[in-house]
């Protein structure tokens, strides 16, 4: 006897699969609207205040100063200055006119002297204009909209026997189902919308569409190999079945080493770092999820759609009778 592996009724089960993207996709907008954003300052502009100082310092006992003499929210981390290797706290305020000389000399009275012992100076002062961040923004929009474009037009090329623009298209789709994961994941975090949001999508752009090929190349070989003996969703439940391994051990390694980053960074407090590498680990986790489960499912959908179309039908008649 021999045991053939059963394959994985993805099609059959793509209704799920849908449901619970929609769902997801849902409560990331309905929390936008209740939680918020909470966007960097590079994209609503304000001022950016650095002090050196010695001893240690906690990061609440400052943004409590700040609101009491500003009366306004402020983000505040810690650093190090790279030519001098002295220690800093940076203070990130929002606000479209920046803060003025006299407050700002309010706020350093006000520091200066809750912590005197630390010979706390005003080491930089620097207004960010919103504009800068909205043009990074635009930039890295066109870059997205670019890759997905070349991305249709690579896959239409590249997999014309299974109908290649429409494979293409429904793998873009998938890429947008990713950056919403991650999008959610900034939202449900808190994390910043800043570069490393934008960093974060595009690395999954090229991360997740390598799987999704993958999947239609098999696609494509079976199609030679079996030829009509399989229908159009047991043609592709086989291909998924066949690469999902492949799709499960490749993520698993690379977010394996991400978790470790993300332990690490927790560890010594680096949250810069952390609000690109989780990001980066949802949205590797949903592009397996989007390349086996939604892009294959949603391009058998629209091939039936296609031969079920009257047109379709008409030419195909057409063509029969032609040869007859």
């Amino acid at each position: 006897m021999t045991n053939e592996k059963k394959n994985l009724d993805v099609v059959g089960h793509r209704k799920v699969f849908y449901c619970i993207s929609c769902t997801l996709i849902a409560l990331f907008i309905v929390l936008t609207f209740v939680l918020g954003l909470n966007v960097d300052i590079m994209f609503k502009g304000g001022t950016i205040m650095t002090y050196s100082y010695t001893g240690d310092i906690n990061t609440d006992d400052v943004q409590d100063v700040v609101t009491e003499v500003l009366d306004q929210k402020s983000t505040v981390t810690k650093g190090e200055n790279a030519a001098t290797k002295q220690t800093t706290v940076k203070i990130q305020l929002s606000s479209t006119g920046g803060i003025n000389e006299v407050k700002q000399n309010e706020l350093q009275s006000a520091l200066e002297e809750k912590f005197a012992d630390n010979e706390l100076a005003l080491f930089e002062s620097s207004d960010v204009n919103a504009s800068n961040g909205m043009d990074f923004f635009l930039k890295c929009l066109v870059a997205v909209i670019f890759a997905a474009i070349v991305t249709i037009i690579y896959i239409g090329f590249r997999f014309k026997k299974i109908g290649g623009i429409s494979a293409g298209v429904f793998s873009v789709v998938a890429l947008l189902h990713d950056l919403c994961m991650v999008y959610g994941c900034f939202v449900i975090c808190r994390f910043d919308i800043n570069a490393n949001f934008m960093a974060v999508l595009l690395t999954i752009l090229g991360y997740s569409i390598n799987a999704t090929i993958i999947i239609y190349d098999r696609i494509r070989e079976n199609q030679n190999l079996k030829g009509s003996k399989l229908e159009l969703e047991e043609l592709v439940n086989l291909s998924v079945t066949q690469t999902l391994g492949r799709s499960i051990h490749t993520t698993v390694t690379t977010v394996m080493a991400m978790s470790v980053v993300c332990v690490v960074c927790t560890l010594y407090g680096v949250s810069s770092i952390i609000s690109f590498a989780f990001p980066l680990i949802i949205g590797m986790l949903a592009g397996v999820y989007s390349s086996n489960c939604i892009a294959p499912t949603l391009w058998v959908l629209w091939r039936r759609h296609a031969e079920n179309n009257p047109k379709n039908k008409s030419k195909g008649t057409a063509k029969k009778t032609g040869r007859r």
